[in-house]
């Protein structure tokens, strides 16, 4: 497989970055503002080039003529949680982008957001950044994108931008569902089981569905938690204290009835990172790299469309697979 050069802005803990790894792209840098993702980054990839910086403050033209220009800009713009002040919002970032673009003119993009800015009050948004890209001489695509049909166990939805120049983009071909992903049961047994709790087995039956969109939360967010009230329900019907984010596993002396938290750990394995993959940072900081990832699995799958159509192969769309969702 040749490597294609990529450029990933706002890399976060690296969900997508690893995702697109996989996928056979090589990152000439990954850049992101905070210090402790970056650390997550280094300690994971020591051979990548990480760049703890604001992204507006980099210069597209250093990185003139790579494959893909990749990332995941930040959410509160367009996000239910947050006020969806869209462009009015200091955080928006896709005019940062879109800038980067126009300076390192990679044959391809990848940015991805919340399933907000795919509603109709965000049309004209939409129409704005694809009228933008279509001038830089782009095939914009637009698709919400559920992490359980790459074999992920929870649902959550994201919204995808894919841009390709015309001689690509006729080869393009977005991925579909043929992973059934494990329910959170199957996907945590052996993790809550590590502190000989009595009850995993039944706890495992019980917890036999996908998950609810994990949550990462902002700086403003207090402790860890899995999120919103009807988030912290979804949960709790499979067992789970959504209240917090546990240190261990359950031990011996946890209730065999009882509803445990998960750990930072798990929340990792739910996002689709690998069991290898090392979160650093306290409990809090870890998890909100995790809650915030793009789990790697959509992203390897959305990023072989992308390798594909970039060496003229049109793909059916099952064979566009993602590797094995623990490893």
């Amino acid at each position: 497989m040749t490597t294609l050069r990529s450029l990933e802005i706002c890399a976060g803990a690296g969900g997508q970055a690893l995702g697109l790894e996989r996928a056979g792209f090589g990152h000439e840098a990954a850049v992101e503002i905070e210090s402790i993702a970056c650390a997550t980054l280094r300690t994971n990839r020591p051979s990548w080039t990480v760049l703890n910086q604001d992204v507006r403050d980099l210069n597209g033209r250093d990185y003139r003529g790579i494959d893909l220009l990749a990332g995941g800009v930040p959410c509160p713009p367009f996000s239910v949680a947050s006020r969806q002040l869209g462009a009015a919002d200091e955080r928006d970032l896709f005019p940062t982008a879109i800038a980067l673009v126009k300076a390192a003119e990679p044959r391809a993009v990848i940015l991805e957001n919340v399933p907000g800015l795919a509603s109709a009050r965000f049309a004209p948004y939409r129409a704005g950044v694809r009228a933008k890209l279509e001038k830089l001489g782009y095939v914009v695509h637009w698709r919400i994108a559920n992490a359980s049909d790459a074999g992920v166990p929870q649902l959550r939805p994201r919204f995808v931008l894919v841009a390709l120049r015309a001689e690509a983009a006729r080869y393009f071909v977005w991925p579909t569902a043929r992973i059934a992903p494990p329910t959170v049961g199957q996907a945590l047994k052996d993790l809550m089981a590590a502190g000989r709790w009595k009850g995993v087995d039944a706890w495992a039956a019980r917890a036999n569905t996908i998950a609810p969109t994990l949550v990462g939360g902002s700086k403003l967010h207090g402790g860890p938690d899995l999120g919103p009230t009807r988030a912290k329900q979804a949960w709790k019907a499979l067992g789970v204290d959504g209240m917090g984010i546990a240190n261990a596993p359950p031990d011996e002396d946890f209730p065999i009835d009882g509803s445990p938290k998960l750990t930072v750990r798990m929340t990792a394995r739910i996002q689709g990172f690998p069991d290898s993959w090392e979160i650093e940072g306290k409990k809090t900081a870890a998890y909100r790299q995790v809650g915030n990832a793009f789990p790697p699995p959509v992203a390897e799958a959305i990023g072989l469309a992308v390798y594909s159509a970039l060496h003229g192969v049109r793909q059916a769309p099952e064979d566009l697979l993602p590797l094995a969702l623990v490893g």
